[in-house]
């Protein structure tokens, strides 16, 4: 079930009247919520319900095991067993194929014949998400920063919450898990911020992404015979789409938690905005970033020790996060790209005073700020060629093309959308210091509300129904 369809528009209501208006006890709340998600996200698939399933039951059980164990041999072998389940399934469903697929070829490469034996496996919907936020709560429990829970539909909400399912943000157990045993009162303020995050999370997903997308498709499909300043517009266009299509999903999916009195963490905040790259990746899909960063990078030591170490801890985190997103080498490729560029950055400590937005008490940037921020949208640009291509020859072939002077056309074509981008952009601009745009205060906002209301059931009747992009992973 997407967020951009009738199905959802039906199904929410619903939820929200049973929620609020029959089921008033803490308990029976969660028993909505669980059975809700658990049909959300049965809508894709019903028999991965026992994936959910699966995992919510081990790490309940090791949570409570590890509060009962205080051997420290014993509590790291349950660790390991909720390690290596999440993974496993993580890893049969999702690079199985992968790992086999390339090593046939490497014995293939050897003189070794060798068949090719790979399963039709269908990727689980948010398996990347739910498997590491389940994770989450078994390592803090283990590391003693949480007390496990011995409320079963408390975990098992928390596990399959249906508004951060299947993209995120991926949640904390510290932060959300607690919200399951509070008693919830309806705070109107908080539903109505919610509806405004919706807003304007299906504005950026219906009207900026989904326009980009078509354009961008028909570029990749035929980059071969396409000239180099279009391909350098698809890799724009394809740079607001992913933002305006997770950013979106994101807003959508906050709004809907607090429609039912939940707080998620904030999973974006103005990436585009960036001086440089590390402070890009602290924008950027915050979720996934402070994750690995909590639950990988620091136990590796961080930025302790010498130079080498920084640098392999960021390879590391990098090449982790590339294969995250996909069994391709095309995302790994992505991800050791990003760390060549952060590199510079994370082993000087450049970059460790920009932690507010730019242009914090000024209308306008500077010129250097200006320059910065360019150059950070260029190499971030640049990136998008591996995360969008379909394998590592057609990234290298758009790139050859792409740089080859001789192709590059004069034509500036899609003047529209790029106008409609730039004002998109100054608007993000204006409310830069906001959570988004239509949270800002003033006597023309209701007026401002409706007027996005109209635009998006515009586009979302003229357009088909598209699903978000980090559904695949």
């Amino acid at each position: 079930m997407l967020f951009n369809s009738i199905a959802f528009l039906v199904f929410l209501p619903i939820v929200f009247i049973a929620y609020w208006f029959v089921f008033k006890q803490r308990k029976a709340q969660n028993i909505v919520i669980l059975i809700a998600s658990y049909y959300f996200y049965g809508c894709w698939d019903w028999r991965f319900l026992s994936l959910i399933i699966l995992s919510t039951l081990v790490d309940y059980l090791i949570g409570i095991q590890l509060q009962k164990n205080e051997v420290a041999k014993k509590r790291k072998q349950l660790l390991w067993i909720s390690i290596l389940m999440n993974l496993g399934m993580l890893g049969v469903f999702k690079y199985y194929n992968f790992f086999m697929a390339n090593w046939i070829e490497l014995l293939n490469s050897l003189g070794i014949q060798a068949e090719q034996s790979s399963l039709h496996i269908i990727l689980p919907v948010g398996i990347s998400f739910y498997t590491f936020q389940t994770l989450s709560y078994t390592i803090d429990v283990y590391k003693k920063k949480l007390e496990p829970t011995k409320d079963l539909i408390a975990f098992a909400s928390f596990v399959s919450f249906f508004p951060q399912l299947v993209a995120g943000p991926i949640e904390r157990a510290s932060n959300l898990l607690p919200q399951f045993h509070k008693n919830c009162v309806f705070d109107y303020e908080k539903a109505a911020s919610g509806i405004r995050l919706m807003i304007w999370g299906f504005f950026k997903k219906i009207v900026v992404a989904d326009n980009c997308a078509l354009i961008v498709n028909n570029i990749f499909e035929n980059y071969e015979t396409a000239s180099g300043s279009t391909l350098l517009l698809g890799l724009i266009f394809f740079g607001f789409q992913i933002y305006g299509d997770f950013s979106g999903y994101s807003n959508i999916a906050i709004g809907v938690a607090r429609l039912f009195g939940f707080d998620l963490m904030r999973n974006f905040m103005y990436p585009y905005f960036s001086r440089d790259i590390a402070e890009f990746w602290r924008r950027w899909h915050i979720s996934l970033t402070t994750w690995f960063r909590d639950y990988l990078y620091i136990p590796l030591g961080g930025s302790r020790g010498g130079k080498y170490l920084k640098v392999r801890n960021v390879c590391i985190i990098f090449l982790v996060s590339g294969f995250w997103h996909g069994a391709n080498w095309t995302y790994i490729l992505w991800g050791a790209l990003n760390a060549v560029f952060i590199l510079p950055i994370v082993v000087y400590g450049s970059g460790r005073n920009r932690t507010t937005i730019v242009a914090e008490n000024s209308w306008f940037p500077t010129i250097k700020e200006t320059l910065q921020m360019l150059a950070t949208f260029g190499i971030v640009t640049l990136t998008w060629i591996f995360f969008r291509a379909e394998s590592v020859t057609d990234s290298f072939k758009f790139a050859y093309r792409l740089f080859d002077i001789s192709n590059f056309g004069t034509a500036i074509q899609h003047k529209k959308v790029i106008l409609f981008l730039a004002i998109f952009m100054l608007l993000e601009w204006i409310s830069r210091k906001e959570e988004v745009m239509i949270l800002l205060q003033g006597k023309y906002r209701h007026f401002f509300y409706v007027l996005l209301t109209i635009i998006i059931v515009y586009f979302a009747s003229a357009a088909e129904q598209t699903s978000f992009i980090y559904f695949q992973f």
